[in-house]
């Protein structure tokens, strides 16, 4: 098992960014409105489940991270490291759409980590 996180909903509410504040707004709308202005709140209901999940069972971590991101900045990818302290933390010169702006750097870093993973001989 192991685990690549890029610029995603984190567990860590003290760590999200000012853009956030943003969306929990949207949270004081009746659901019916709600859901269709964004519908994450349910999300947040899962936040200590994922941090009892990475803590207890500490998969193979890659977080690759661009860290102008204003919904989820560099502290939101460090704050992983509270419960994933040997993950592999890469910060890239980019934002929430990392994958649209950095993908040849994304992708030589995803493809060496897959590769230390693989069983020897396979």
């Amino acid at each position: 098992m192991a685990l690549i996180i890029q610029n995603g909903d984190i567990p860590y509410e003290d760590a999200l960014g000012p853009k956030y504040a943003e969306i929990e707004k949207t949270w004081s709308l009746p659901p019916a409105e709600m859901r269709p202005a964004l519908g994450l709140k349910e999300n947040r209901a899962w936040f200590p489940l994922h941090r009892r999940y990475l803590r207890e069972h500490r998969p193979s971590t890659l977080i690759v991270w661009g860290p102008q991101d204003h919904y989820m900045p560099e502290t939101s990818a460090r704050a992983y490291l509270r419960d994933l302290p040997d993950a592999e933390l890469h910060l890239l010169d980019g934002g929430h759409w990392l994958l649209e702006t950095h993908l040849d750097d994304v992708v030589g870093l995803v493809r060496p980590f897959l590769e230390r993973l693989r069983p020897p001989g396979s």
